[in-house]
């Protein structure tokens, strides 16, 4: 395990990790915000509807919803000159392809379930690489029957050594080069804070493994909701130079007598997109995917929402 390893408590190993990584990273930030002499146009991306023939079909459907970013539009079983050509569409008409997902509980205390999974992070993240792909992201998984439900067990120093050495063992085995293996932000799993993704970054120690950032998944509390802007704003300053791509939704905390937040389409909730779109303006080209929408008109209408938000701060998206 990876205690076993660190000449230190791990009380110790965390303090000392994340102030380091915390410095390194502020510092970096700074160091791409003084290089920014203006806003750069933002990438906002989502699913495609329909069916496409090929690469050209698939690029007008994405220019079509007005999106510069998209989700891997294939699959990991496709031929290698299929991948290629769907790249080379990519970046011939400026479409960043943004993630490659690969969800599943590598986790999971049933062996089969661990192992499936375990090979298609594997399979996905290759996949990423062939395509280009920002990134290939999953959760870290869950010790449930449900692959991301909540458990006592999850967030404990034992799953945390779990967490590392799975997470090491996906990147050592496909040695990816141009792409990077991330971990969603959630609720009830590592990493569920700024401070805990820091401490993952510094564990797992492998240059391929980077942010990917699901604000709406970390406000767990109405504390954390009416004050999300401010945690927002901490996620950019501590994970900033490690992001690589970033989710759209949004939160709403009902008036029941019980703490109760449902995801809802952005623009019905009460996240602070204007801070999230400011903060996510200071990096180059991550984008802003938008996703759990039941229907194409439901994505049309919380891309307005998030375009209309963008223009009344100043910011536009390419």
């Amino acid at each position: 395990m990876l205690s076993n390893k660190i000449p230190m408590s791990r009380r110790t190993f965390i303090r000392n990790s994340l102030i380091s990584a915390s410095a390194f990273a502020c510092m970096s930030t700074t160091k791409l915000q003084a290089a920014q002499s203006k806003h750069p146009l933002l990438r906002l991306g989502g699913p495609t509807f329909g069916k496409f023939d090929g690469p050209d079909a698939w690029v007008n459907a994405v220019k079509k919803l007005g999106y510069t970013a998209a989700y891997c539009p294939v699959g990991a079983g496709e031929k290698d000159d299929v991948v290629k050509a769907y790249a080379r569409a990519a970046k011939k008409a400026d479409i960043i392809i943004a993630e490659v997902g690969a969800w599943s509980n590598p986790i999971s205390p049933d062996e089969k379930t661990r192992k499936e999974a375990l090979e298609k992070c594997r399979s996905q993240l290759a996949l990423a690489d062939r395509i280009g792909a920002n990134c290939c992201v999953n959760i870290s998984g869950s010790i449930s029957e449900d692959w991301a439900g909540p458990s006592e067990k999850n967030l404990t120093d034992e799953t945390f050594d779990i967490i590392v050495e799975t997470t090491r063992a996906i990147i050592d085995d496909v040695k990816p080069t141009r792409t990077f293996f991330t971990l969603e932000t959630m609720p009830w799993a590592y990493p569920d804070s700024p401070d805990s993704y820091l401490y993952l970054l510094k564990a797992i120690d492998r240059k391929q493994f980077a942010v990917h950032l699901d604000p709406v998944n970390l406000i767990c509390s109405p504390q954390r909701y009416f004050q999300n802007g401010r945690l927002i704003r901490e996620c950019f300053r501590k994970l900033g130079p490690y992001l690589k791509s970033c989710h759209a939704k949004d939160i709403l905390l009902s008036t029941k007598l019980t703490t109760h937040l449902d995801e809802v389409r952005p623009g019905l909730g009460g996240l602070d997109y204007a801070v999230f779109l400011r903060e996510l303006s200071k990096l180059p080209d991550i984008p802003l995917m938008l996703e759990h929408l039941p229907n194409a008109e439901e994505y049309r209408l919380a891309a307005t929402h998030v375009r209309s938000v963008a223009k009344s701060i100043g910011l536009s998206f390419g």
